[in-house]
């Protein structure tokens, strides 16, 4: 699943144009992100009130299994990190 700061329309359409078939949810609100600290909160950041790129592995109890905030939203997570830490919680 994938939580955006960008309107519902706007994830649909991203959904449908790059053949995405997983749940994409808004946060257009910002009433989850900062619950996750997965929100730019400083006012002195030129990226304030956006999303952070955020990654968590949550198990079906509901336990964080991996967490990892990025600072900088331009830097992306290698998907092997993401795959391991799947493989690790034995979620596969």
């Amino acid at each position: 699943m994938g939580v955006s700061a960008d309107h519902a329309a706007t994830l649909e359409a991203f959904a449908k144009q790059n053949n995405i078939h997983h749940l994409l949810l808004s946060d257009f609100r910002r009433q989850m992100l900062p619950a996750w600290d997965a929100l730019e909160t400083n006012e002195q950041s030129p990226i304030y009130r956006y999303a952070k790129r955020a990654y968590f592995v949550i198990d079906k109890d509901g336990v964080i299994r991996y967490e990892k905030i990025q600072t900088n939203p331009l830097d992306l997570l290698n998907p092997d990190e993401v795959l391991k830490a799947v493989k690790d919680a034995k979620l596969s």
